[in-house]
């Protein structure tokens, strides 16, 4: 079965990440290098998205579409990325999320076949 694990940032991560310095930063990073290497038998595909600030929304349940910058909506909390992983279940993929070792926040959707 395939999911996607959307990795949601808080406001209070994003600012602890900030204020992180160099080497720490790194550490961080590397942890999420590794478990991308550790999963990488289950992840089909993989990204970072843009800052949330980057995104242009279109509205069509309006008459005519409504072109706006931004996100979809404004929140405290923000995909930052998502990791296709093809699993045999859901529990599965709840132990792999488990081991997500960096934004607070992620949510495991299945994706239609």
């Amino acid at each position: 079965m395939k999911y996607v694990l959307m990795f949601v940032e808080t406001e209070q991560f994003a600012a602890d990440l900030i204020a992180m310095d160099e080497p720490e930063r790194e550490r961080a990073y590397a942890r999420v290098r590794q478990w991308f290497a550790d999963h990488h038998d289950k992840i089909t595909h993989h990204a970072h998205l843009m800052p949330a600030d980057s995104a242009t929304t279109l509205r069509l349940d309006r008459g005519e579409p409504l072109i706006s910058d931004g996100p979809f909506v404004e929140g405290k909390e923000i995909v930052s990325g998502y990791a296709e992983i093809e699993v045999a279940d859901l529990d599965e993929a709840l132990r792999i999320a488990k081991s997500w070792p960096a934004c607070p926040v992620v949510e495991i959707r299945p994706i239609a076949a």
